[in-house]
């Protein structure tokens, strides 16, 4: 299935959208997407069960923004440097175990929304990632293939980050990753049916219509499985949290001076295959 959520900011509907690409409102059958919808197999049931017998009403999308596809997210936790080929181009050792760190839930925002340039920021860049939705509760999951098991679906995210911030200030990575828009998310979330390898997703980033990022989940230093089996051992996961698996390579800070950071007025537009596809405007915060 893909679930998404549509309508203005704080109001969203549940949503699906069928196999011909007719949205449909879910409204009638559950609240609202998130983690506790995620959570209930008999709920799910029910959706799949009111979309195949087309009973579902159909809601007009002209005009209708799409929203986050999760709602009351608990946490973002994001892995960095984890594909060989970024590791590479940013001058980093390979990693020996996933790279964590975290971003406020407060910065989801949906996938066409305005992203917005930090005040004094100067290395404002884009990250296409694939988003891995939890659906049980993940504590000390024993093993990968295990860990498969507690995933909910996929989604598309945007790890927007200020590399100025979080990099060159001091501390930690947060100053850098948690500025206000900096996780577009969606449009919909895919469930595991849908998505048979997690591992053989291609990822791809414009910025103003030139290709920036191209590249293949099957590059990850740690695949989805490991990435949610470790995190599981140092916080637990609960349904609808959301891990931001990392990007491939192709980022500003990759690229020859002068870097093409992202400035007000950029447009950026990423997918990840099968997952659907963003589009971001840059304005000043």
């Amino acid at each position: 299935m893909k679930l998404l959520r549509v309508g203005t900011a704080g109001a969203e509907r549940p949503a699906l959208l069928d196999r011909d690409g007719v949205l449909r409102d879910l409204s009638a059958i559950v609240p609202d997407i998130d983690g506790a919808l995620l959570s209930d197999a008999s709920a799910l049931d029910r959706i799949r069960a009111a979309a195949g017998a087309g009973v579902l009403p159909a809601l007009d999308p002209a005009g209708l923004r799409t929203g986050p596809p999760v709602a009351r997210i608990g946490k973002v936790v994001c892995i960095g440097l984890n594909y060989h080929d970024h590791a590479a181009e940013t001058g980093q050792a390979t990693p020996a175990e996933p790279v964590v760190f975290l971003k406020a839930a407060d910065t989801v925002v949906g996938p066409d929304d305005t992203v917005l340039v930090p005040r004094g920021s100067r290395k404002t860049d884009w990250e296409v990632e694939l988003a891995v939705v939890i659906g049980r509760t993940a504590r000390y999951v024993e093993s990968a293939e295990a860990a498969l098991g507690h995933v909910a679906g996929y989604a598309v995210a945007h790890d927007v980050s200020e590399r100025e911030f979080q990099i060159e200030r001091g501390g930690t990575w947060d100053k850098g990753k948690n500025c206000e828009t900096f996780n577009p998310l969606g449009p919909w979330l895919v469930t595991p049916d849908e998505v048979p390898d997690p591992q053989a997703l291609g990822l791809r980033l414009w910025v103003n219509g030139e290709l920036k990022q191209d590249g293949s989940t099957a590059d990850q230093i740690f695949p989805v499985g490991e990435v949610v089996r470790y995190v599981s051992r140092f916080m637990t996961l609960y349904p609808g949290d959301v891990i931001n698996t990392g990007t491939p390579a192709g980022v500003a800070m990759g690229q020859p001076e002068p870097k093409p950071f992202l400035r007000a007025g950029d447009v950026v537009e990423l997918e990840v295959e099968g997952l659907g596809r963003q589009r971001q405007q840059l304005k000043d915060a």
